[in-house]
């Protein structure tokens, strides 16, 4: 991919985030975004926490969906989630920093498909989530324009 193209993606994902208050209610933080892949982090607080003292499934999900939607918006162009799953591999724990990185497999058409690792501070592997994307028409910022 082309570095104007990188820019142009990050120019997106910096839109999407200024008006997503999920992402920033729960502390989560752009790392990266590039035309096609997208890294995220969230600090795992007591909040997040499940009966058994990790965190909860729901936020680690929250954390993967999220990342895989920076992934897939960057041509501007509105895209949503069609189908996601998700495998949780090792628990998240108290404190630690999650850092999700989505990647795009295959798009063709309105679909696409991206992979999302979920990684503990360590390098562990916390989860992987596949999803599969739609886009649905319309900018996701009106104001930037088309792809270049």
């Amino acid at each position: 991919m082309s570095k104007e193209r990188d820019a142009f993606a990050a120019k997106v994902a910096d839109a999407l985030f200024a008006r997503d208050m999920t992402a920033q209610r729960l502390g989560m933080a752009l790392e990266a975004v590039t035309m096609g892949a997208a890294t995220l982090s969230m600090t795992v607080t007591e909040d997040m926490l499940n009966g058994h003292g990790v965190a909860h499934g729901g936020y680690i999900f929250t954390l993967a969906d999220t990342a895989f939607a920076y992934a897939c918006n960057g041509e501007n162009v509105a895209t949503l989630a069609q189908h996601c799953q998700i495998t949780f591999v090792a628990p998240g724990k108290q404190d630690e920093r999650l850092t999700a990185t989505a990647t795009e497999l295959s798009k063709t058409g309105r679909s696409g498909l991206y992979d999302v690792e979920v990684r503990g501070s360590d390098g562990r592997l916390v989860a992987a989530f596949r999803g599969a994307s739609r886009t649905v028409g319309g900018a996701t910022d009106a104001g930037l324009g088309a792809v270049p």
